[in-house]
């Protein structure tokens, strides 16, 4: 018998800092899961954002008056926009974890050559991407049926992915904290939702009392959804340098925690 001496040594496959074709490969692998039913994922939120439209515009119509200077209906279309960008951003990165563990694939992704950073990093921003488009598609419709225009497109920008972002990012750590779906469903229905209600898109917060002002100005929600409609209607409730001050630190705070969370393997490497 021959015996063999040479003695093999399994290698590491450097990457660089940054593995760039693994980000990239997973940005489109979740980019692709949301288009594959486009129907659900990208229509639906338009459609939800109309029928909000509708009713509020013929049960109020314009009894409701001036808000912020403009008409109730150019005031609420911006903010029916950003509260579908808010939600669906959640809803995708969230599911894309829940039901990863649920159906045992998430292993595809944990032995992949990707870091904890790189993962979170590359399904915040298909998220991001979902949002955009949902709001590129949603904008191009409410023009044409009520004449919405971007007054500012840097700040239209800037507050949608800072938004979108931050929603990603915290639906990565329900997604990574929910065992089923009725976790799920508690933190869309009780966290997302109503800080997305009573965060001014239905109404300016300065008809509401003083101490209710400052409790809405803690809700970060909030300065998403003004500073979203600032880029339409080039006003505000509030201050629009502040409100990207503070939203671009908790994006980086969010994120972090998410790294950390995924880094560590909570709740999915058990």
């Amino acid at each position: 018998m021959v015996e063999i001496n040479t003695k093999y040594k399994i290698g590491v496959r450097r990457f660089g800092l940054i593995n760039w074709i693994g980000v990239w490969t997973l940005y489109q692998k979740e980019t692709l899961r949301f288009l594959n039913v486009w129907i659900q994922t990208i229509f639906s939120p338009l459609v939800s954002s109309l029928l909000f439209l509708l009713v509020l515009s013929l049960a109020i119509g314009n009894s409701r008056g001036d808000v912020l200077g403009v008409s109730f209906i150019d005031f609420l279309a911006p903010g029916l926009i950003a509260m579908q960008v808010i939600q669906q951003s959640f809803s995708h990165s969230s599911s894309s974890f829940m039901i990863g563990k649920i159906q045992g694939n998430i292993v595809d992704i944990l032995y992949a050559p990707l870091s904890a950073a790189e993962v979170t990093i590359a399904i915040t921003l298909a998220s991001v991407t979902r949002s955009f488009m949902i709001a590129t598609i949603s904008i191009i419709v409410f023009y044409f049926l009520i004449g919405l225009e971007i007054k500012n497109y840097f700040f239209l920008f800037i507050f949608t992915f800072l938004s979108s972002f931050i929603l990603g990012a915290i639906g990565i750590i329900i997604g990574l904290w929910a065992e089923k779906f009725d976790h799920m469903a508690s933190a869309t229905n009780f966290i997302i939702v109503p800080l997305s209600f009573l965060s001014g898109t239905f109404y300016s917060i300065e008809v509401l009392p003083t101490y209710l002002q400052t409790i809405s100005k803690a809700n970060p929600f909030f300065y998403m959804i003004d500073g979203f409609r600032y880029s339409f209607i080039d006003k505000a409730d509030s201050s629009i340098e502040f409100g990207l001050i503070y939203l671009t630190c908790l994006s980086i705070i969010i994120w972090f925690i998410a790294f950390l969370l995924y880094k560590k393997g909570y709740k999915i490497r058990t």
